[in-house]
């Protein structure tokens, strides 16, 4: 597994350094008009609850993907004691917003939780998440260690897994990861956030962690995922900590296409989708497309 090199972390520092004079590296595709449904939405703008919700709508609303009685999980990475400034989690406004929306379309209940690294009482207060989302409306949980079950992942290399066995029995699920570094992976995105719904030795997924983080992507199926890009922490990930490595990209990606998602998530970080291992083993499995250049990409932009 590769990590970032000097250079590379340099090269990302003057991508965000002059974001507002040169093109952001997605709109070689993107058309801020499609002529049919967009296969994924790029949204920026100032304010991370507008944003959110202007590429759920242009991907034709949350009702297209949540439907009324749906008991829903909106699925942040949580994992970390940090505050929203460090970026380490997932934005809390980003959350909140999610949560909203699927209620509004109709969602029975919609949970939030994860299984954090560090101590969860801490990582939810720190992290925003657990007031935002409770003010949204979600019910906000701890993961109960009672509660994992073994059950047949049915991988390529991963054949059973302890599963939160809540998280198995929801109608939807909703992964909105944040774009970070990660040590190990290079990158943290959508389908490494689901290791957030499983226990174990959770440390011995990490040998040949990008062919189980896609068995975990097959099984668990994601409706929907909305990467967060907010602020993107572009070094000493995944629990990052100093300001200095966080870049602020005021973006969000959303697509029903997990493997679209984090190819878009690679491009925003200044890497080219196929230097990810898990995406070239995602889309030579049929999970998704990660080839960019074939996808129908639509560029909102908002005021706020």
């Amino acid at each position: 597994m590769s990590r970032l090199t000097r250079r590379e972390v340099l090269k990302l520092f003057m991508a965000g350094a002059g974001a507002a004079m040169i093109p952001w590296p997605w709109r070689t595709f993107a058309s801020a008009a499609t002529a049919s449904s967009p296969d994924l939405v790029i949204s920026q703008g100032t304010s991370p609850s507008t944003i959110t919700q202007a590429a759920i709508q242009a991907l034709g609303g949350m009702g297209r993907f949540v439907s009324r009685g749906d008991v829903v999980l909106v699925k942040p990475n949580i994992g970390w004691d940090r505050t929203p400034e460090q970026a380490a989690n997932t934005n809390p406004e980003v959350v909140a917003t999610i949560v909203r929306l699927c209620l509004d379309a109709g969602a029975k209940e919609v949970k939030v939780f994860d299984h954090p690294c560090e101590d969860p009482r801490r990582c939810y207060v720190s992290s925003g998440i657990m007031e935002a989302a409770k003010v949204a409306g979600a019910k906000v949980s701890y993961v109960d260690s009672r509660r994992f079950r073994k059950m047949d992942i049915k991988g390529e290399v991963l054949q059973s897994w302890e599963v939160y066995q809540e998280a198995a029995e929801v109608d939807k699920i909703i992964n909105c990861p944040i774009l970070k570094h990660h040590s190990l992976a290079r990158l943290t995105m959508g389908m490494k956030n689901l290791m957030g719904l499983v226990g174990g030795a959770r440390g011995g997924l990490h040998w040949r962690l990008d062919q189980n983080i896609v068995d975990l992507a097959a099984f668990f199926k994601p409706t929907l995922v909305i990467l967060d890009a907010v602020r993107v922490l572009t070094a000493n990930g995944p629990q990052g900590g100093s300001l200095k490595y966080v870049k602020r990209f005021n973006t969000v990606a959303v697509s029903s296409d997990q493997v679209a998602v984090d190819a878009m998530g690679a491009k925003l970080f200044g890497l080219a989708p196929e230097e990810m291992e898990h995406l070239r083993i995602a889309s030579k499995r049929g999970l998704g497309r990660m080839d960019l250049a074939k996808l129908r990409i639509k560029e909102v932009t908002t005021n706020s």
